[in-house]
């Protein structure tokens, strides 16, 4: 697999070509194609092209290109051999009958195995609308190359591109196979990196190939419908109409809108829609509005399932009151089993029934910083967005001693530091400080250094994977 980067200009055009095994030049393919984003990575680089078995790699383009690179992504020749198909892939779980029924999903192991280790997250948004996506390689792969043309993609986002992890949540080849993209979990909102400026609202799908001139096999569209019928109604979510959705200022450079710019969006976009880019080709995106009312035929009615909690925040080991509804077709559901689930640890904490209307609440306890989806697991499945709950940690402060004038303090749970921060009390607070100072079983001191007057003090903690920022009450000191 190779790939292009460059500093300028931003918007060109790179083709690549390169010297087969057997010393004939391939055709000419586009190389500068761009729009994906996200992870906090940014730059001017094209998506990763596959050319199999080559030796050398030729660049043109019509204009000047300053600092072009070149980058190579080897692929072990073992893996690419009709040896390397599996003909029963592991298949990808949990298994949720949602809209038209979960279809075979080849589990990431399966072209990852034990190598292809995420450099951070998962992290989850929601699932709005869903982006399809071609991946710019040339077409007329064999289908034993498919698990090394994603592991050889995976490199390149994640040590080329300095993504996570592969960009998309899913893709899908010729041959019609879906396979797990992104690390996570397939029925959660995890964030990818495909579509800059709304990979936190959306999921993102791409059908491996180039079809600027032709859409994509028969095999692959049928794979595409069901997918996106399944993923849609398992997060509530309608396969027709549009969705008015924020552009994450960090990646707005990637969309022709205004940072924070609300924009209409279909349910099902093309990665065109939000990007300034070509995917998914001339051809796939013109075909897409036949895909539209397929995918909702297959989805059927809608099923919905909310969840909200009473506070976002609580104290360690606070208790968070949730509650949320189920609608099928628009109606309250009764009788039905919802799971409380902490995403990340793939557990449920609660069960509950709801009441004739569909209405239903439950209570967990918070030990840590946790994230909460709701889930009704039997057909038609349907999960709810995901809820951050914050656990922000308890610090005190008291005054020990006033001459000379040292300040005590607890933080529970515990950290290894704290941060004090003095302000001089006069007009306003003016803060003339700030140390931080170790903590040794959830207890640390200090001695200000102060001349006469009034001052205050404050000591917090920064956010960690165990709590939110944390910040005590202020302790007023008259020296």
């Amino acid at each position: 697999m190779v790939g292009v980067s460059w500093r300028s200009p931003a918007r060109v055009r790179i083709e690549l070509r390169v010297r087969l095994g057997d010393g004939a030049w391939s055709p000419w393919v586009l190389a500068s194609a761009g729009g994906h984003a996200g992870d906090g990575q940014a730059g001017l680089f094209g998506e990763p092209v596959w050319v199999g078995e080559a030796d050398q790699v030729q660049l043109r383009g019509a204009t000047s290109v300053d600092g072009a690179r070149v980058h190579t992504i080897p692929v072990d020749r073992r893996a690419v051999q009709p040896s390397a198909a599996t003909p029963a892939s592991p298949l990808a779980e949990p298994s949720l009958p949602a809209g038209p029924g979960q279809p075979p999903i080849i589990a990431r192991s399966a072209w990852a195995g034990g190598r292809a280790r995420p450099r951070a997250g998962p992290f989850y948004g929601s699932v709005e609308l869903a982006f399809v996506h071609h991946t710019d390689n040339p077409n007329g792969y064999a289908r034993a190359a498919v698990p090394a043309m994603l592991l050889a993609m995976f490199d390149y986002h994640r040590y080329v591109r300095g993504y996570y992890d592969i960009a998309y949540n899913f893709i899908i080849d010729a041959f019609g196979r879906i396979w797990e993209g992104r690390a996570g979990g397939i029925d959660e909102p995890v964030l990818g990196a495909h579509a800059g400026g709304f990979n936190g609202v959306s999921t993102g799908i791409a059908v491996l190939g180039t079809f600027m001139d032709s859409v994509p096999p028969p095999p692959a569209i049928d794979a595409l419908e069901r997918l996106l019928a399944w993923k849609l109604s398992l997060h509530g979510v309608p396969a027709r109409g549009e969705v008015r959705v924020e552009v994450n200022p960090a990646d707005a450079y990637y969309t022709p809108f205004r940072p924070g710019q609300r924009v209409l969006l279909p349910r099902i976009a093309g990665h065109r829609d939000g990007d300034l880019t070509d995917c998914p080709g001339d051809a796939f995106y013109h075909r897409l509005p036949a895909v539209r009312p397929r995918v909702a035929e297959l989805a059927g009615p809608l099923s919905q399932l909310t969840v909200s909690p009473s506070s976002a925040v609580v104290a360690p080991q606070g208790t968070v009151a949730l509650h949320g509804r189920l609608l099928m077709g628009g109606a309250g559901v009764g009788g039905a089993s919802i799971a409380v689930q902490a995403v990340a640890a793939r557990r449920t904490l609660v069960r509950v029934i709801t009441d004739a209307a569909g209405r239903w609440s439950a209570s967990v306890v918070a030990e840590r910083n946790v994230v909460l989806r709701a889930l009704h697991a039997t057909r038609p499945a349907v999960v709810s967005d995901a809820v951050e709950i914050g656990v922000a940690p308890v610090i005190t402060l008291a005054l020990a001693s006033s001459y000379p004038p040292r300040v005590t303090g607890t933080v529970s749970p515990a950290k290894a530091k704290v941060t004090i921060d003095v302000y001089r009390d006069v007009l306003r607070r003016t803060r003339i400080s700030s140390t931080t100072v170790r903590v040794h079983r959830g207890r640390f001191s200090f001695r200000p250094k102060i001349g006469a007057g009034v001052y205050t003090v404050i000591a917090r903690t920064a956010a960690d994977v165990r709590t939110v920022a944390g910040i005590s009450a202020p302790l007023q000191i008259t020296h």
